[in-house]
């Protein structure tokens, strides 16, 4: 049973710095795409940064670029976000993703895309 498993989420002020973590197990991810969504309270769920299967492509949303960094370690099967200069815009629950397929030369921004999804991990930044 293949599972995403997210954490390093809670609570912190605003311009402080989180760091989020993505643990696959049940198969590897090492060939595919993986990613961040988020959604806050009443917001559609959104895009926030994706990461090419061997690390050489990154791809961030406009709100979060410059301030969130996504990175990877195919030998732990781990992608993770690192997330500076926080702000209360950001609260949401951080959903991890995975593609089953081989990943190409495109980072899809869109939740159709990705095939595997973590249950989501809070992230509350206090002004």
């Amino acid at each position: 049973q293949v599972q995403l498993v997210e954490s390093g989420g809670g609570l912190v002020q605003a311009g402080g710095s989180l760091r989020l973590s993505c643990a696959a197990s049940g198969r590897t991810f090492s060939t595919n795409t993986m990613g961040w969504f988020r959604q806050a309270p009443g917001k559609e769920r959104e895009f926030v940064a994706a990461i090419s299967w061997n690390g050489g492509m990154t791809y961030y949303a406009d709100p979060v670029k410059g301030r969130f960094t996504i990175s990877r370690d195919n030998a732990k099967n781990t992608v993770y976000l690192q997330m500076n200069s926080l702000k209360s815009e950001d609260t949401a629950v951080y959903y991890c993703v995975a593609q089953r397929s081989q990943g190409g030369s495109y980072l899809s921004t869109s939740e159709w895309s990705y095939e595997y999804w973590g249950q989501g991990t809070q992230v509350t930044v206090s002004s």
